[in-house]
This record gives structure tokens, C-alpha cells and sequence, in this order.
């Protein structure tokens, strides 16, 4: 068996397309050895900024010899189609195989060296690969079919077995020699196949194995704080992002002036995460005036000017953060509002201060309502009329993520009610299933109403998701409307027709990571007249609980049974049958019982007394079909009996439309 090691060196790629590109190259390869029928085993896929390397083990020396058959026609079939086949396969007539009265073309494919197949692959995979963005380059570049790549490619290394597997493209043949880091290596680097290829990079200071440059930055950047006696603000992206910028990390620990710490932590974390790719610190439980950088060489002097350096570009941004905050707080949040009236919203829908005036109004009544409960209307109606006053300030402005944030820092800066100040920061949550719900009311009434109000607003104008556009967010507005209610048991309706329907859906993608299955969500849907989600819900969980059990299966099924005789038959309602036998008239007892029963405890909102009644018809259903003749031949009779399962499934059908269901 062979060892196989392609290296592809470039210019730098762009970090956050290495995850992709890893991806990309072992799919492209997997599927041109299959192609070609060879067989694969590990298959190995690093990255660093300035390469791709792929190591694939035990291939085999050769593919197989392959024997192929093309059915063509019966013999006797007339010559025209005899013609037409010979043409096809380019065979003549003494070269075809007959079996069973049938001709066929059969043709022998020897083995292919796989160094042959490789030299094949190697040009057609770097020239399909499919990078976001790419770029032709040189004197070749005037002609749209010269090689594309993320940046200028520099060299191949492609070897089977330690001998180098002959191709070429676009200039580039394939050969053995790399080159190391950029700074601490110099020449070239002859690789001898796979087995050297990561150490003898390693000693010329590039860490080829992507995973183990994140090890190393997480590990180091702990340390670095630790040895400040900080604790390093974890943060897993940003460990990804710089192994992608390195090839041989050196994390360092610097130092900012402690008055930037006034500005508010989520906006210096922001700076320095976004613009500069450092990690901060905290000192017992608060943002420290400390970052992490990630260099990229091992320094002379320890590091020393490379954190004088990033320590000034940081201070510049945090300068301006500064400056931000102090302007921003020189104007009312109300003052700021005023100017919503300049940002439109929706052509159709008008402005963002438009906008802001429906949500308070519907935030005033959801309080007033007691919708939500123990929510001062007047607050609620104050914190909608602000919560998007912060996006014309100067911090959103320079980081739109702060939109809400910065709007409660700065409403609690200007001595408003906490319940005000917390509502403007987190009305837009939930963002996502994992984000933290409003439970505070004032909150809640705000963020509620400003989803509702989305939805509403763009139903109206008849701007609904479609497959997978949704360019307004409404699915993940009624999803964090749906967890809202939800988690706070708010009891009210959450609309009707198409709006209704599209809580339903939503309504199974949420629930479905909870464990709820869709088709019970249906069954209650399906009844019709219920919008309100605790209440569902609650029938649900309980439906669910029962069709768990024993008698839930088989009273399944025995609606099933009764539903699809009905569905076949028709007949006059109000038929009696005068000698019931006595299975018949244990189903009409049971029936005269468990109805009322259920109806009432779906009424009290006891969908588990209801699931309960239900359950005692189970055995005297099971019994009817085990011994009597619903298609008597007596007429009324027969009557009767279709009757008796025509109430048995209206009885069912005060819990849930058991028709939905599957099993």
C-alpha cells in the first residue's frame, strides 16, 4: 500500500475560509480516487495560512481491472437497432456477447497506476476548487480560463511513495520542495514523503496541523494571563481565527491605560476582538485593563516591541470607543429618538419611529391587559419608545452588534428606571435558541411587542418567508416570540389564518430539539380555535405522555379501525339499536361516561384528566372490534353500530384530531 502527500502553497488564505477550504479538498479528492476507483483509508487535512497539505494512507498500487457490459438488443431485432447499437459501443457484430437472447458489449478496462490516476486529479481538483472568492494573477490572468485561486498559487507537492507524482497546472509542476516560515526559515525545504513532511516543516517553525496551533494558543494564552494573575476570557472563535493567521503562534499579554476601563466591557472586548483579533482579561469577575495578542514569530526580545506595537493600535481604537461614549451621553436618548423619523423602515411600512410608536402602543397594552403580568403600562410604553433610539448613536454606529446594549447603558447613565434601562438592552432577545429568554416584565412586554409588531406588520403587506428566503428574520422572530410565552406562561392568542400557520411550523422546529413530536402538535392544531401556546402545548406535552403508554397505542389504533370503516360507509345519524350485544353496550356506557368526562377536563384545562378519560375506552373499543359485526344486515342495525364509532370519534376528537398522528 502507498502513502500519498499533496501540498498546495500560496499567498495567505484568508482565515475564515481555511475551515471551508479543508473541507472542500478532502471532498473534491475523495470523489476523484472513487471515480477512479481507487480506494481510500485516512485521509488527513491541515491548513495554515499559506498552505493546504492532504496525506491519504494505504492506497493501493494500481485500480482494478474492470469488465463492462452494455445491454443492447434481442437477437432478431430488426438492423436498424442492431446498427445503432454497434455505432454506440464502436464494436462490430462478431465482438458481441449473447445471453438469454440478448446482446451484449463487453469490454475490458485494465488497472490504471494510481500515480497515473493522481496526476489526473491533482490539476482537476485545484482547478474546480470552489473558494468564496478568488483571483487570477500574471500575464496568464488576461485570459478568464487561467488558473483561479484564493491568492497566487506557488508551488506543488505532490508524492506517492516519495516519488512525485508527475502534473502540472497553470505553470505549477508538481515537485518536492516547500518553504518554511516566512521569517524564521530561509530557502527551500526538500520533503522526502509523508512521514517528514510535518517535522521537517516544524523545524523550519510552521505548524502545519491547524488543530494543534489552537491547542497551543489556547494553552499559552491561559498562561499568559494566569501568570498576570488574570483569567483569560475565553473565547473559541477567536482561537480558530488566529491559528488561521499564524503558522507559528506566540500569544503575549499587554497592557492599555486603565481609564479606557470607563467605556463600557462589551465595547472594549468588541474592539479588541473585531478590529484586532486580541483576547481580554479579567481580574475577580471584571474586564482588566489587559489583552492577549497572537504573534507570529518567536521574538528576540521575548515579544517585547510587538506588544508596544499592538498596544498602540489598541489605544487608538479605544481612543475612539472613548470618544463615542462620552459624545453619545451628551444627548437624551429621547432627543436621540426623535431623529428614527429619518430611517426608513419599510417603504411599505414606514419609518423606524414608526415602527417604534406601534411597539409602544402594544406594549402599553400587553401590560395594561395583564397579558403580562406585573407590568407597569407607563414603563413599558417608556422603554419601547427608546429601545432603538441607540441606533443612531455614534457607538452602534461603528458596532451595530451594541444595538440595544449601548441603548441600556446609556438610558441607565442617564438615571432612567433600571426596569427601562434592562428592557432597552435585551428587548431584541431571544436571537437564538441557546439565548437567554426575558423574564423581567417590562422587558418582556417589549421585546414581545416588537417581534409581534414584525410579524404583523409584514404578513399585512404580504411579505412572508418563502422556502428559504426569510430577508426580515420572521421565523426567528416568532421563534423568540414562542420562547418568550413560553418560558413566562403567557396566556393570550398569537393570531389567526396564515399567521396562525406559521406559528405552527415554527412551533415543531422548536420543539422538535425539546423532544416533541410534530405530528402531536398537529393533532392539536388540526382542532382548530387554539392560538394560545401554553394551552397547546400543555395538550401536547400530555398527549405525548399518553400515546407513550399502552393504551394510547391501541386506542390508536382502534381509532384508526373505526376511521377508515367510516370513511367507507354512509349512514343516517340517530339510528338505536334496540338489542345492543354486550360488547356494543360496554362501548355505549363507556362512551356516556369518558365523553363528558374529557370534554370537561379539556374546558378546565386538565389535558391530563382529559388523556385519562380517553384511556378508559381503550379496552371496551378493543372488545367491540374483537366481536361485533358493524356491517350487519339489518340496516338499522349497522346504522346504529357506524353510529356508536361516529360518537367514539368525536369523543377523541375533544383531546386531539387523532387522524394526525402517525403509527
Amino acid at each position: 500500500m502507498s502513502d500519498f502527500l499533496l501540498e498546495l502553497r500560496s499567498e495567505e488564505i484568508p482565515a475564515r475560509m481555511q475551515a471551508g477550504a479543508r473541507a472542500d479538498l478532502e471532498k473534491l479528492f475523495r470523489k476523484a480516487m472513487a471515480d477512479a476507483g481507487v480506494t481510500l483509508g485516512e485521509v488527513t487535512v491541515w491548513s495554515t495560512p499559506r498552505r493546504l497539505a492532504l496525506i491519504a494512507r494505504n492506497l493501493p498500487a494500481a485500480t482494478a481491472a474492470v469488465s463492462e457490459e452494455v445491454k443492447g438488443p434481442r437477437v432478431g431485432a430488426p438492423p436498424q437497432a442492431l446498427e445503432g447499437f454497434l455505432r454506440k459501443t464502436g464494436l462490430t457484430a462478431d465482438q458481441l456477447v449473447e445471453r438469454d437472447g440478448v446482446l451484449f458489449a463487453v469490454s475490458e478496462k485494465p488497472g490504471r497506476a494510481t500515480a497515473e490516476v493522481l496526476a489526473e486529479a491533482i490539476p482537476a481538483i485545484i482547478r474546480a476548487f470552489p473558494w468564496p472568492k478568488s483571483q487570477r494573477w500574471g500575464a496568464a490572468s488576461i485570459s478568464t480560463e487561467s488558473l483561479r485561486w484564493v491568492r497566487p498559487l506557488s508551488a506543488i507537492v505532490a508524492l506517492l511513495d516519495g516519488a512525485v507524482v508527475d502534473c502540472e497546472v497553470g505553470g505549477i509542476a508538481a515537485g518536492r520542495v516547500t518553504r518554511g516560515h516566512r521569517f524564521h526559515s530561509d530557502g527551500e525545504i526538500v520533503i522526502d514523503g509523508v512521514d517528514d513532511y510535518a517535522a521537517k516543516l516544524r523545524a523550519a517553525h510552521v505548524i502545519v496541523d491547524h488543530a494543534e496551533r489552537q491547542d497551543l494558543i489556547r494553552a499559552a494564552a491561559k498562561a499568559a494571563a494566569a501568570a498576570e494573575g488574570l483569567t483569560l476570557v475565553e473565547d473559541e472563535g477567536l482561537v480558530i481565527e488566529n491559528a488561521g493567521l499564524t503558522e507559528w503562534p506566540v500569544p503575549l499579554l499587554g497592557r492599555f491605560d486603565e481609564a479606557y476601563l470607563e467605556v463600557p466591557p462589551e465595547v472594549i472586548q468588541l474592539t479588541a476582538r473585531t478590529n484586532q483579533k486580541y483576547f481580554v482579561c479579567e481580574a475577580d469577575g471584571k474586564l482588566a485593563n489587559a489583552f492577549v495578542c497572537t504573534a507570529n514569530i518567536a521574538a528576540a526580545d521575548g515579544g517585547t516591541a510587538i506588544v508596544a506595537g499592538n498596544r498602540k493600535v489598541l489605544a487608538a481604537r479605544l481612543s475612539d470607543a472613548s470618544f463615542f461614549w462620552q459624545q453619545d451621553r451628551k444627548v437624551a436618548l429621547a432627543d436621540q429618538a426623535k431623529k428614527l423619523e429619518r430611517i426608513t423602515f419599510h417603504e411599505k411600512l414606514g419609518t423606524v419611529a414608526d415602527k417604534v410608536e406601534r411597539v409602544a402602543k402594544l406594549a402599553e397594552w400587553l401590560a395594561s391587559e395583564g397579558i403580562v403580568p406585573n407590568c407597569d403600562p407607563a414603563l413599558a410604553r417608556q422603554a419601547a419608545e427608546l429601545c432603538k433610539a441607540d441606533l443612531v448613536t455614534e457607538m452602534v454606529g461603528e458596532f451595530p452588534e451594541l444595538q440595544g446594549l449601548m441603548g441600556g447603558y446609556y438610558a441607565r447613565a442617564e438615571g432612567l428606571p433600571d426596569a427601562v434601562a434592562d428592557a432597552i438592552r435585551d428587548h431584541y432577545k431571544p436571537v437564538g435558541q441557546g439565548d437567554d429568554v426575558p423574564t423581567a416584565p417590562v422587558t418582556v412586554a417589549v421585546a414581545l411587542a416588537d417581534k409581534l409588531d414584525t410579524i404583523r406588520s409584514f404578513f399585512g403587506i404580504d411579505e412572508k418567508p418563502t422556502g428559504s428566503k426569510d430577508p426580515f428574520a420572521l421565523r426567528r422572530a416568532a421563534l423568540g416570540i414562542i420562547q418568550i410565552i413560553t418560558a413566562n406562561g403567557l396566556r393570550m392568542g398569537i393570531g389567526e389564518g396564515d399567521v396562525l400557520n406559521f406559528f405552527a411550523d415554527r412551533l415543531k422546529v422548536q420543539q422538535k430539539e425539546a423532544g416533541v413530536r410534530h405530528d402531536l402538535i398537529d393533532a392539536v392544531f388540526a382542532l382548530g380555535g387554539e392560538d394560545d401556546l401554553v394551552r397547546l402545548l400543555t395538550r401536547v406535552h400530555a398527549l405525548q405522555a399518553f400515546m407513550g403508554t399502552e393504551d394510547g397505542t391501541n386506542l390508536l389504533a382502534g381509532y384508526k379501525r373505526a376511521a377508515n370503516i367510516l370513511k367507507k360507509e354512509v349512514f343516517e345519524g340517530g339510528a338505536v339499536n334496540p338489542s345492543p350485544e354486550p360488547a356494543e353496550a360496554a362501548l355505549i356506557a363507556a362512551l356516556d361516561a369518558a365523553a363528558p368526562r374529557a370534554e370537561a377536563a379539556v374546558v378546565a384545562e386538565d389535558f391530563t384528566a382529559a388523556m385519562a378519560a380517553l384511556a378508559t375506552l381503550r379496552a371496551p373499543i378493543d372488545a367491540f372490534f374483537d366481536s361485533v359485526t358493524v356491517n350487519a344486515d339489518d340496516p338499522a342495525v349497522r346504522a346504529a353500530r357506524l353510529g356508536l364509532l361516529s360518537s367514539f370519534r368525536a369523543a377523541v376528537h375533544k383531546v386531539a384530531d387523532f387522524s394526525r398522528i402517525e403509527g
